[in-house]
């Protein structure tokens, strides 16, 4: 009975979240190589949080895909980018708004070390 009241707890939530036009803050991998991992660290402070790759079904974020972003306020961050080939890049200054999408794309991957 309890998962039960679970699951209409939470499809009630979903559908207010839906009803608002809520649809939390998004990463959009406008790179042409998938990306392996995703830190976010407050802008200038090197605080880099848990990677939201794990967010994804399969733990990575191919090129034109999407991937849903938690446990961050919207301000202003450094995003570290991972990839298969052990590229590891750093975009700074990023605006992150609540319910919207970011992107980075090659253009933005000016700070890159392997």
């Amino acid at each position: 009975m309890r998962w039960g009241l679970a699951l209409v707890l939470s499809l009630a939530c979903s559908s207010e979240l839906a009803a608002q036009g809520k649809k939390g803050i998004r990463f959009w991998n406008l790179t042409t190589a998938t990306i392996s991992g995703l830190q976010l660290s407050p802008a200038g402070k090197n605080d880099w949080g848990p990677n939201q790759t794990a967010n994804d079904k399969d733990g990575e974020v191919d090129h034109d895909e999407r991937l849903r972003i938690t446990g961050i306020e919207p301000g202003r961050f450094d995003v570290r980018v991972n990839y298969r080939d052990q590229r590891e890049c750093v975009v700074r200054n990023i605006e992150i708004r609540a319910d919207a999408v970011f992107s980075i794309a090659d253009k933005d991957l000016t700070e890159c070390k392997k």
